[in-house]
Protein backbone atom coordinates (compact mmCIF):
# COMPACT_ATOMS: atom_id res chain seq x y z
CA UNK A 1 0.00 0.00 0.00
CA UNK A 2 1.09 4.02 -0.50
CA UNK A 3 1.64 5.91 2.58
CA UNK A 4 -1.75 7.01 4.34
CA UNK A 5 -3.55 4.61 2.34
CA UNK A 6 -6.71 3.90 3.45
CA UNK A 7 -8.11 1.48 1.70
CA UNK A 8 -9.55 -1.31 4.30
CA UNK A 9 -7.67 -4.56 5.17
CA UNK A 10 -5.26 -6.20 2.58
CA UNK A 11 -4.27 -4.59 -0.80
CA UNK A 12 -3.10 -8.00 -2.25
CA UNK A 13 -2.97 -8.91 -6.44
CA UNK A 14 -6.28 -10.83 -6.51
CA UNK A 15 -9.13 -12.01 -4.25
CA UNK A 16 -12.68 -13.53 -4.88
CA UNK A 17 -15.14 -13.81 -2.44
CA UNK A 18 -19.07 -15.50 -2.88
CA UNK A 19 -20.81 -13.96 0.42
CA UNK A 20 -24.42 -14.93 1.86
CA UNK A 21 -25.38 -12.54 4.32
CA UNK A 22 -24.75 -8.25 4.66
CA UNK A 23 -22.10 -8.81 7.05
CA UNK A 24 -19.81 -11.00 4.57
CA UNK A 25 -20.24 -8.62 2.37
CA UNK A 26 -19.28 -5.59 4.63
CA UNK A 27 -16.26 -7.48 5.38
CA UNK A 28 -15.22 -8.33 1.69
CA UNK A 29 -15.59 -4.74 0.61
CA UNK A 30 -13.65 -3.36 3.97
CA UNK A 31 -10.76 -5.57 2.63
CA UNK A 32 -10.85 -4.78 -1.04
CA UNK A 33 -11.77 -0.97 -1.65
CA UNK A 34 -12.35 1.86 0.90
CA UNK A 35 -14.41 2.82 4.12
CA UNK A 36 -17.71 3.74 3.22
CA UNK A 37 -20.87 2.70 5.40
CA UNK A 38 -22.90 -0.06 3.41
CA UNK A 39 -26.70 -0.90 3.67
CA UNK A 40 -29.25 -3.33 2.91
CA UNK A 41 -32.66 -3.50 3.23
CA UNK A 42 -33.04 -7.15 3.41
CA UNK A 43 -29.35 -8.11 4.85
CA UNK A 44 -30.40 -11.69 6.01
CA UNK A 45 -31.54 -12.78 2.46
CA UNK A 46 -28.44 -10.23 1.20
CA UNK A 47 -25.90 -12.24 -1.67
CA UNK A 48 -23.12 -11.10 -3.19
CA UNK A 49 -20.14 -12.33 -5.17
CA UNK A 50 -16.87 -10.17 -5.29
CA UNK A 51 -13.37 -10.61 -7.27
CA UNK A 52 -10.69 -8.11 -7.53
CA UNK A 53 -7.66 -8.23 -8.97
CA UNK A 54 -4.29 -5.05 -9.05
CA UNK A 55 -1.52 -4.50 -11.35
CA UNK A 56 1.00 -1.44 -10.58
CA UNK A 57 -1.44 0.05 -8.44
CA UNK A 58 -4.59 -0.31 -10.76
CA UNK A 59 -7.45 -2.34 -8.72
CA UNK A 60 -10.02 -3.57 -11.02
CA UNK A 61 -12.83 -5.33 -8.55
CA UNK A 62 -15.85 -7.14 -10.19
CA UNK A 63 -19.14 -6.52 -7.77
CA UNK A 64 -22.07 -8.63 -8.35
CA UNK A 65 -24.74 -8.36 -5.47
CA UNK A 66 -28.39 -7.75 -4.18
CA UNK A 67 -29.95 -4.63 -3.52
CA UNK A 68 -27.71 -2.17 -1.56
CA UNK A 69 -26.35 1.68 -0.69
CA UNK A 70 -23.15 2.64 -0.19
CA UNK A 71 -21.76 5.93 0.97
CA UNK A 72 -18.32 7.48 2.01
CA UNK A 73 -19.01 10.59 4.49
CA UNK A 74 -16.44 13.28 5.79
CA UNK A 75 -15.91 10.79 9.02
CA UNK A 76 -14.58 7.79 6.02
CA UNK A 77 -11.89 10.24 4.58
CA UNK A 78 -8.18 10.75 5.93
CA UNK A 79 -6.83 14.27 4.51
CA UNK A 80 -4.00 12.46 4.78
CA UNK A 81 -4.54 9.55 2.64
CA UNK A 82 -3.51 9.71 -1.23
CA UNK A 83 -6.20 10.37 -3.59
CA UNK A 84 -7.77 7.79 -5.75
CA UNK A 85 -9.88 8.08 -8.43
CA UNK A 86 -13.06 5.54 -8.84
CA UNK A 87 -14.97 4.52 -12.17
CA UNK A 88 -18.27 2.51 -11.60
CA UNK A 89 -18.88 0.46 -15.22
CA UNK A 90 -22.50 -0.76 -14.67
CA UNK A 91 -22.39 -4.33 -15.96
CA UNK A 92 -26.16 -4.67 -15.45
CA UNK A 93 -28.83 -3.47 -12.75
CA UNK A 94 -29.08 0.49 -12.46
CA UNK A 95 -27.02 2.42 -9.56
CA UNK A 96 -27.25 5.97 -8.70
CA UNK A 97 -24.15 7.64 -8.41
CA UNK A 98 -24.66 11.44 -6.23
CA UNK A 99 -21.35 13.52 -5.73
CA UNK A 100 -20.41 17.06 -6.24
CA UNK A 101 -24.08 18.21 -6.31
CA UNK A 102 -24.42 16.10 -9.30
CA UNK A 103 -26.28 12.71 -9.46
CA UNK A 104 -25.39 9.82 -12.19
CA UNK A 105 -28.25 7.46 -13.25
CA UNK A 106 -26.14 4.68 -14.78
CA UNK A 107 -27.40 1.71 -17.14
CA UNK A 108 -26.08 -1.03 -18.02
CA UNK A 109 -23.24 0.34 -20.76
CA UNK A 110 -23.08 3.39 -18.60
CA UNK A 111 -19.52 4.76 -16.47
CA UNK A 112 -18.90 7.25 -14.42
CA UNK A 113 -15.81 8.78 -12.43
CA UNK A 114 -15.91 9.65 -8.46
CA UNK A 115 -13.59 10.84 -6.37
CA UNK A 116 -12.63 9.05 -3.18
CA UNK A 117 -11.17 12.05 -0.69
CA UNK A 118 -15.13 13.60 -1.38
CA UNK A 119 -17.85 12.07 -0.01
CA UNK A 120 -20.18 9.96 -2.52
CA UNK A 121 -23.29 7.78 -2.45
CA UNK A 122 -24.20 4.66 -4.75
CA UNK A 123 -27.49 3.00 -4.17
CA UNK A 124 -28.37 0.05 -6.26
CA UNK A 125 -31.99 -0.37 -6.31
CA UNK A 126 -31.92 -4.19 -7.59
CA UNK A 127 -29.25 -7.13 -8.09
CA UNK A 128 -26.77 -5.74 -9.61
CA UNK A 129 -22.97 -6.25 -11.48
CA UNK A 130 -20.21 -3.45 -12.13
CA UNK A 131 -16.58 -3.05 -12.37
CA UNK A 132 -15.15 -0.76 -10.11
CA UNK A 133 -11.66 0.65 -11.37
CA UNK A 134 -9.83 2.07 -8.98
CA UNK A 135 -6.66 3.85 -9.57
CA UNK A 136 -4.28 7.25 -7.89
CA UNK A 137 -5.48 10.48 -8.56
CA UNK A 138 -2.72 11.08 -10.55
CA UNK A 139 -2.84 8.08 -12.85
CA UNK A 140 -5.12 9.84 -15.86
CA UNK A 141 -3.47 11.90 -18.98
CA UNK A 142 -5.83 14.89 -17.94
CA UNK A 143 -5.32 17.71 -15.22
CA UNK A 144 -7.29 17.09 -12.09
CA UNK A 145 -9.34 20.32 -12.68
CA UNK A 146 -10.38 18.96 -16.04
CA UNK A 147 -11.78 15.34 -14.31
CA UNK A 148 -13.30 17.18 -11.47
CA UNK A 149 -15.89 18.64 -13.91
CA UNK A 150 -16.82 15.23 -15.12
CA UNK A 151 -17.41 13.54 -11.12
CA UNK A 152 -20.85 11.75 -11.09
CA UNK A 153 -21.52 12.59 -14.78
CA UNK A 154 -23.24 9.88 -16.67
CA UNK A 155 -21.36 8.79 -19.57
CA UNK A 156 -23.35 6.42 -21.56
CA UNK A 157 -21.46 2.91 -23.19
CA UNK A 158 -24.10 3.02 -26.28
CA UNK A 159 -22.33 5.91 -28.36
CA UNK A 160 -19.13 7.25 -29.02
CA UNK A 161 -15.97 6.60 -27.88
CA UNK A 162 -17.52 4.54 -24.63
CA UNK A 163 -19.49 1.87 -26.45
CA UNK A 164 -16.31 1.03 -28.11
CA UNK A 165 -14.37 0.87 -24.50
CA UNK A 166 -17.25 -0.24 -22.31
CA UNK A 167 -17.31 -3.95 -23.96
CA UNK A 168 -13.25 -4.27 -23.47
CA UNK A 169 -14.09 -3.44 -19.75
CA UNK A 170 -16.61 -5.87 -19.62
CA UNK A 171 -14.32 -8.61 -20.82
CA UNK A 172 -11.56 -7.51 -18.52
CA UNK A 173 -14.31 -7.75 -15.62
CA UNK A 174 -14.84 -11.30 -16.83
CA UNK A 175 -10.96 -12.38 -17.06
CA UNK A 176 -9.56 -10.54 -14.11
CA UNK A 177 -6.85 -13.43 -13.55
CA UNK A 178 -5.05 -11.92 -16.65
CA UNK A 179 -4.08 -9.01 -14.35
CA UNK A 180 -2.18 -11.14 -12.21
CA UNK A 181 0.44 -12.27 -15.22
CA UNK A 182 3.44 -10.71 -16.31
CA UNK A 183 1.63 -8.67 -18.77
CA UNK A 184 -1.01 -7.07 -15.64
CA UNK A 185 0.52 -3.84 -15.47
CA UNK A 186 0.54 -3.45 -19.34
CA UNK A 187 -3.09 -4.48 -19.28
CA UNK A 188 -3.50 -2.30 -16.40
CA UNK A 189 -2.29 0.69 -18.67
CA UNK A 190 -4.50 0.23 -21.20
CA UNK A 191 -7.36 0.32 -19.06
CA UNK A 192 -6.11 3.63 -17.63
CA UNK A 193 -5.92 4.57 -21.17
CA UNK A 194 -8.78 3.87 -22.79
CA UNK A 195 -10.50 5.68 -19.58
CA UNK A 196 -8.64 8.94 -20.45
CA UNK A 197 -9.79 8.52 -23.98
CA UNK A 198 -13.11 8.19 -22.68
CA UNK A 199 -13.19 11.24 -20.37
CA UNK A 200 -11.25 12.98 -23.07
CA UNK A 201 -14.25 12.54 -25.48
CA UNK A 202 -16.64 13.69 -22.72
CA UNK A 203 -14.82 16.75 -22.15
CA UNK A 204 -14.64 17.21 -25.96
CA UNK A 205 -18.37 16.43 -26.43
CA UNK A 206 -18.80 19.58 -23.40
CA UNK A 207 -16.75 22.21 -25.32
CA UNK A 208 -19.01 24.46 -25.90
CA UNK A 209 -20.71 24.11 -22.18
CA UNK A 210 -17.14 24.21 -20.61
CA UNK A 211 -15.79 27.13 -22.76
CA UNK A 212 -12.71 27.98 -25.52
CA UNK A 213 -10.48 28.12 -23.09
CA UNK A 214 -10.83 24.37 -21.51
CA UNK A 215 -11.73 23.35 -25.24
CA UNK A 216 -8.35 24.51 -26.58
CA UNK A 217 -6.78 23.38 -23.54
CA UNK A 218 -8.01 19.70 -23.91
CA UNK A 219 -6.88 19.48 -27.97
CA UNK A 220 -3.32 20.63 -26.74
CA UNK A 221 -2.75 18.00 -24.02
CA UNK A 222 -4.04 15.61 -27.20
CA UNK A 223 -1.13 17.22 -29.10
CA UNK A 224 1.09 16.96 -26.66
CA UNK A 225 0.60 12.86 -26.28
CA UNK A 226 0.38 12.42 -29.52
CA UNK A 227 4.14 14.18 -30.20
CA UNK A 228 5.55 12.98 -26.95
CA UNK A 229 8.61 11.69 -28.69
CA UNK A 230 9.43 14.91 -30.72
CA UNK A 231 12.40 16.25 -29.34
CA UNK A 232 10.89 19.31 -31.40
CA UNK A 233 7.84 19.41 -28.68
CA UNK A 234 8.45 22.95 -27.77
CA UNK A 235 5.97 25.93 -26.47
CA UNK A 236 6.56 28.19 -29.17
CA UNK A 237 5.54 24.95 -31.71
CA UNK A 238 2.51 24.15 -29.56
CA UNK A 239 1.17 27.59 -29.51
CA UNK A 240 1.58 27.48 -33.35
CA UNK A 241 0.28 24.13 -34.54
CA UNK A 242 -2.86 25.45 -31.86
CA UNK A 243 -3.12 29.22 -34.03
CA UNK A 244 -2.42 30.93 -30.50
CA UNK A 245 1.03 33.01 -28.87
CA UNK A 246 2.90 31.42 -26.43
CA UNK A 247 2.13 33.54 -23.90
CA UNK A 248 -1.57 33.01 -24.08
CA UNK A 249 -0.73 29.07 -24.00
CA UNK A 250 1.46 29.48 -21.21
CA UNK A 251 -1.31 31.08 -19.72
CA UNK A 252 -3.86 27.71 -20.13
CA UNK A 253 -1.44 25.92 -17.82
CA UNK A 254 -0.67 28.06 -15.49
CA UNK A 255 -4.39 28.45 -14.48
CA UNK A 256 -4.46 24.66 -14.10
CA UNK A 257 -1.68 25.28 -11.78
CA UNK A 258 1.07 23.71 -13.88
CA UNK A 259 3.87 24.49 -16.78
CA UNK A 260 4.06 23.32 -20.16
CA UNK A 261 7.53 21.86 -19.31
CA UNK A 262 6.62 20.56 -16.69
CA UNK A 263 3.21 18.95 -17.76
CA UNK A 264 5.18 17.72 -20.86
CA UNK A 265 8.19 16.41 -18.62
CA UNK A 266 5.62 14.50 -16.51
CA UNK A 267 4.01 12.91 -19.54
CA UNK A 268 7.33 11.87 -20.87
CA UNK A 269 8.58 9.91 -17.88
CA UNK A 270 5.25 8.31 -17.08
CA UNK A 271 6.10 6.77 -20.44
CA UNK A 272 9.52 5.95 -19.95
CA UNK A 273 8.46 4.34 -16.35
CA UNK A 274 5.68 2.10 -18.74
CA UNK A 275 8.56 0.86 -20.73
CA UNK A 276 10.80 0.37 -17.87
CA UNK A 277 7.92 -1.87 -16.17
CA UNK A 278 7.04 -3.68 -19.12
CA UNK A 279 8.41 -6.97 -19.35
CA UNK A 280 8.14 -7.75 -22.94
CA UNK A 281 10.76 -4.17 -23.50
CA UNK A 282 13.10 -5.63 -20.37
CA UNK A 283 16.20 -6.16 -23.61
CA UNK A 284 15.48 -2.98 -24.56
CA UNK A 285 18.51 -0.22 -23.44
CA UNK A 286 17.36 2.35 -21.09
CA UNK A 287 19.11 5.31 -23.66
CA UNK A 288 16.65 3.60 -26.33
CA UNK A 289 13.81 4.02 -23.95
CA UNK A 290 14.42 7.71 -22.98
CA UNK A 291 14.94 8.44 -26.94
CA UNK A 292 11.98 6.87 -27.44
CA UNK A 293 10.25 9.44 -25.56
CA UNK A 294 12.38 12.55 -26.11
CA UNK A 295 15.34 12.13 -24.01
CA UNK A 296 18.19 12.69 -26.17
CA UNK A 297 20.85 13.66 -22.94
CA UNK A 298 21.10 10.53 -20.97
CA UNK A 299 22.64 11.99 -18.10
CA UNK A 300 20.07 14.56 -17.57
CA UNK A 301 17.34 11.77 -18.34
CA UNK A 302 18.52 9.80 -15.13
CA UNK A 303 18.54 12.86 -13.29
CA UNK A 304 15.04 13.63 -13.90
CA UNK A 305 14.20 10.56 -13.57
CA UNK A 306 15.73 10.11 -10.36
CA UNK A 307 13.95 12.94 -9.02
CA UNK A 308 10.41 12.15 -10.35
CA UNK A 309 10.69 8.25 -9.09
CA UNK A 310 13.69 8.25 -6.39
CA UNK A 311 15.36 5.25 -8.25
CA UNK A 312 17.55 5.67 -11.51
CA UNK A 313 16.26 3.88 -14.54
CA UNK A 314 17.92 0.63 -14.04
CA UNK A 315 16.86 0.55 -10.56
CA UNK A 316 13.39 0.90 -11.31
CA UNK A 317 13.38 -1.49 -13.84
CA UNK A 318 15.02 -4.09 -11.71
CA UNK A 319 12.96 -3.26 -8.89
CA UNK A 320 9.81 -3.83 -11.15
CA UNK A 321 11.35 -7.12 -12.53
CA UNK A 322 11.66 -8.17 -8.74
CA UNK A 323 8.01 -7.66 -8.08
CA UNK A 324 6.25 -9.14 -10.95
CA UNK A 325 8.62 -12.57 -9.77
Amino acid sequence: MHPHDDRGGESAAGMSSVSRGFAAFREAMARSLIPMQLTSFSPESFWSRIRSAEADHVQLTEITASRHTAVRDAGHIDARAEGFLKVNVQLSGTGLLIQDNRQALLRPGDLAIYDTQRTFSLAFEDDSRSLVVMFPRGSLDLPPELVDRLTAVTISGRAGVANLVVPFLSQVASNLDQLRSPLGPRLAHNVLDLLSTTLSAELADRAPELGHGAALFHRVLDYIDVNLGSPSLTPDGIAAAHYVSTRHLHGLFQAQGTTIASWVRGRRLERCCRDLHDPSLAERPVSEIARRWGFLDSAHFCRVFKAHSGLTPTEFRALSAARAH
